[in-house]
Order: structure tokens, then sequence, then C-alpha cells
């Protein structure tokens, strides 16, 4: 893919991250979300921003990610991509979902969901709406509940 055919932002040699003047609409969106957010929009921030926020709800881990930054011209280190990531996860934009204890999965849908991951093909996967919980636990002692995470792991039936 070139450049032109993805609008994705990048790096370019002089070392600066600041943002130039030509915008199209998504990036001026990815630009209002992360100064809402906080964050300063540097072309690596808004080249993977376009790639999380633009293509509607995703789930995606870092190497994922890389690949797709890569694939679309968007030269970045894959520890600028972790970094990224949870940067954008810290500052409310995405929620880390860790699905199997190893892998993390980063979800642009920060509601409050539950998904199934499908063990063996590391996918995740949103519940479909009817899942719920009649009563939550008590919190501990001087402690509050911060979210839940719900997952349930799926594995192919054997024939």
């Amino acid at each position: 893919m070139d450049m032109q055919a993805t609008n994705i932002a990048t790096a370019d040699d002089s070392g600066s991250d600041g943002v130039g003047p030509e915008l199209d609409e998504g990036m001026r969106h990815c630009l209002q979300l992360l100064v809402d957010a906080g964050l300063r929009p540097t072309r690596q921030r808004l080249a993977l921003g376009q790639l999380l926020f633009l293509r509607g709800h995703r789930h995606v881990t870092a190497e994922s990610l890389y690949e797709e930054a890569m694939a679309a011209n968007a030269y970045l280190s894959l520890a600028t991509v972790y970094n990224t990531l949870n940067q954008f996860t810290e500052a409310g934009l995405l929620r880390r979902i860790a699905a199997d204890g190893i892998k993390s999965f980063f979800d642009t849908d920060t509601s409050v969901h539950p998904h199934f991951y499908l063990e063996g093909e590391d996918v995740l996967v949103d519940v479909a709406d009817g899942l719920a919980f009649t009563r939550m636990p008590e919190a501990l002692p001087g402690h509050e509940i911060a979210r839940l995470d719900v997952i349930v792991h799926l594995r192919r039936k054997s024939m």
C-alpha cells in the first residue's frame, strides 16, 4: 500500500514528531481523540491512532498492530507500538484484556463487556448481548471494584 492510499502519518527523517498542516478528516478525528485524552499528537501516535480508531471496533495485539503499521508503510519499532498502546490504555482510549496470561489484547471499546477467547486461535471476540450478572461480590475492606473482566475461553470440539 502506498502512503496516499492509506493516509497513515509517519515520522519523517528530520526527527520532528509534530503534526503537519495537511490533515484529512480521519487524522483530525485522531488528533482530537489524542488531545482530549491529554496526549501529545506525535506522528507515531497519529499513525497508530488511525489504524486503531478509524476501522471500527477492534481487538488487536501489539504484534498485529505492528504488522498493520508496517503494511501501511508506517515504519515504527515494535517497542514504539507497545509504548503507544500502553499510553493509549493509561489515557482511557483502549482497554487491555489479558486473555491467556501471556498475550494481551487491546480493545477499542472501553465499555464493560464480556469476551470469548478462542484458545489455539488467539482470537478475542465480543460476547453478544444477553450476559447478565445478578450479583456482584463485595470488595475487600478498604477496596473498591475498579473493573470487571469476563473472558470465556473456548476451544474447538474434537471431531
